[in-house]
């Protein structure tokens, strides 16, 4: 049986490549496309594939909430990160939301049919560079002090401070996220505090930083 992937990359221009390049590959099956994260776990529950490849930074919901989300609901799928960064919060996070890879951008070309095999043989695959950010945290472990946004915020808030960031009103949000405007709200709030902040200029910088979007 072929192997069923999904991509989820915000540039159509990586997802008619990475298709291109898989279709060469006999026992791969490329079944569908996402333009962003919130898009890549609806077709996950859509198209039940076996692979994503998922892209770290998307707009709307990044590949690390997108991977969570995915993990929690489908924990047999395999997602393999893909990036241009080997930054080490994207690495890390990317891990601890359950992707079974890493891979930067720049190695896709030659490395991709492998890493999705590895990754279906229940192994994982981390891309040459990315091993060494995993053996480095592993021996000095990230302060318990962490003031990342992954260690202060809940996934919910994360949600509505990449929003925040990308621009998007309180009812836009409500209805992306299929929550009421008062709870939005209360979530913003709660943001502020958390992040000791007072302007939504100060959250975007803070959310960009953190990779939680491209904004």
């Amino acid at each position: 049986m072929s192997t069923r992937v999904l991509i989820a990359d915000d540039h159509q221009i990586v997802r008619e490549g990475l298709r291109s390049l898989l279709e060469k590959e006999p026992e791969i099956e490329v079944v569908g496309d996402a333009e962003d994260g919130r898009t890549a776990v609806r077709m996950a529950r859509e198209l039940t594939p076996d692979v994503i490849i998922m892209d770290v930074s998307m707009p709307d919901l990044n590949g690390i909430e997108a991977t969570r989300q995915i993990i929690a609901e489908f924990p047999r799928v395999k997602i393999i990160a893909l990036s241009m960064y080997d930054d080490r919060r994207f690495v890390l996070n990317m891990l601890k939301a359950g992707a079974k890879g890493y891979m930067v951008k720049d190695s896709a070309s030659k490395d991709l049919a492998k890493a999705i095999r590895v990754v279906v043989a229940n192994q994982t695959y981390l891309s040459g560079g990315i091993a060494d950010i995993v053996v480095n945290e592993f021996r000095s472990p990230t302060p318990s002090g962490d003031s990342s946004a992954f260690h202060l915020l809940s996934p919910r808030e994360r949600e509505v401070l990449q929003l925040l960031a990308e621009g998007k009103g309180t009812n836009q949000m409500a209805e992306r996220l299929h929550i009421s405007i008062k709870t939005v709200e209360t979530h913003r709030a709660q943001i502020l505090a958390k992040l000791k902040v007072k302007s939504i200029a100060e959250l975007t910088k803070y959310a960009i930083r953190e990779g939680l979007t491209t904004a």
